[in-house]
């Protein structure tokens, strides 16, 4: 049996912090969720990124707005996890935003630079 090189990529864990309604969709979807309310986010966050051992972190950001900028201090020297902040469906389907539509394009402008029409 071959070892694998030192030169070989380690896979890193990936995570989900959600709340409970969210987490089901992402369960399955196949991704490892750990379920936090508004009060607790934060600190399962910093328990996440000490001890965790994972490469990165998804926080729905109605959880927690800017989890990059409150977690600056626990990640100062860290290189990972990678921290990425993903839009809550509250956001989408919320009394402001009456267009789920518009609000999934906006999304993607946002993050492409351009516009996907089907």
């Amino acid at each position: 049996m071959s070892q694998p090189s030192k030169n070989a990529a380690t896979a890193q864990r990936v995570v989900v912090l959600a709340d409970n309604e969210t987490a089901t969709g992402y369960r399955l979807a196949g991704a490892h969720v750990v379920e936090a309310t508004p009060a607790d986010a934060q600190a399962k966050l910093e328990e996440l990124i000490v001890g965790g051992g994972y490469g990165l972190v998804a926080v729905d950001t109605g959880l927690i707005a800017d989890p990059a900028t409150s977690t600056a201090r626990i990640m100062r020297g860290r290189d990972l996890p990678i921290i990425l902040p993903i839009p809550s469906l509250s956001d989408a389907f919320s009394t402001e935003q009456v267009d789920a539509k518009a609000y999934m394009g906006k999304l993607v402008r946002e993050t492409i630079g351009f516009d996907i029409k089907l």
